[in-house]
């Protein structure tokens, strides 16, 4: 239920405003103040997040090999720790940790999540589950839209818009798209404005430079589409959602970096900014 109030507003406050609108997800000063305030107050992004740290972490050896990827550090920081610094910029302090090859050391780090300004649940994968199937042992703590990560990359994504979209769009899933130089390595998205019609796993030709930034926002349901044992959301889930129309792509104009071999575990170290403290300009796809 709303009700309508009167204030009075600065100038320069009401031009800000103004420049938000763009007639599609923001049509009037009144809906653009509102998500302002909604954002302000962390009412309206997920609550939980789930991060995948339980991989083996095999093309980043010898580093790995007594070490797992979730302690590798970048400028004096786990790659964890930046990541809870993603999610405290908006206010999202419950987080499941998903955890496999040497878990009772990053239980040992993070214990309960209390040092590091967290509250953490763990879960444990005995045997190598994929980027999926870890939530099909996580589904009771999930109980409403959640934030899934992957664990070996950094990125600094403007959640309460990416959000906004997810649920504006109806979405099932919504995964942030960045741009990188030579997508023909990675999953390279085909949309259709905002929805994406299929992901093409390292093209000769890529259609786009977008491709999958390993950051999603998910709806509980989309966890009884995950099959038993090893499955992984981009080839077992997301192919699926395309079909049904209920998959979107957020485009994102923030730092990302893949840590998923020694040499981009490097340039990581030497050009990532950390999370920035002021808004980056994202852009959404109708």
């Amino acid at each position: 239920m709303k009700e309508r109030i009167t204030i009075t507003l600065d100038k320069n406050l009401i031009s800000q405003i103004d420049k938000r609108i763009d007639g599609i997800g923001i049509k009037n000063r009144s809906q653009e103040i509102e998500v302002l305030l909604a954002e302000a107050l962390g009412t309206n992004i997920p609550s939980k997040a789930v991060l995948l740290v339980g991989g083996r972490g095999t093309r980043l050896k010898p580093l790995t090999d007594k070490l797992p990827k979730a302690l590798l550090e970048v400028q004096g920081k786990t790659i964890t720790e930046h990541l809870f610094d993603l999610l405290k910029k908006y206010g999202i302090r419950d987080v499941v940790l998903c955890v496999g090859y040497l878990k009772d050391k990053i239980k040992e780090h993070f214990g309960d999540g209390s040092r590091f300004g967290m509250n953490i649940t763990y879960v444990e994968e005995d045997e190598p589950l994929g980027t999926a199937g870890p939530l099909k042992l996580a589904k009771k703590y999930l109980k409403g839209s959640f934030i899934v990560s992957n664990g070996d990359e950094l990125k600094d994504i403007h959640i309460p818009r990416m959000f906004r979209l997810h649920k504006r769009k109806d979405a099932l899933a919504t995964i942030a798209l960045t741009t990188v130089d030579e997508p023909s390595h990675y999953g390279v998205a085909k949309l259709d404005g905002s929805r994406i019609l299929e992901f093409v796993e390292k093209p000769t030709h890529p259609l786009s430079n977008l491709i999958n930034a390993g950051f999603y926002i998910l709806e509980p349901e989309v966890i009884d589409m995950i099959p038993d044992g090893f499955s992984m959301l981009e080839k077992d889930v997301f192919p699926k959602l395309a079909q049904l129309g209920r998959l979107r792509g957020f485009p994102f104009a923030g730092q990302w970096f893949d840590i998923g071999n020694i040499e981009r575990y490097k340039t990581a170290e030497k050009s990532w900014k950390g999370i920035s403290q002021f808004e980056e300009e994202e852009y959404e796809l109708g």
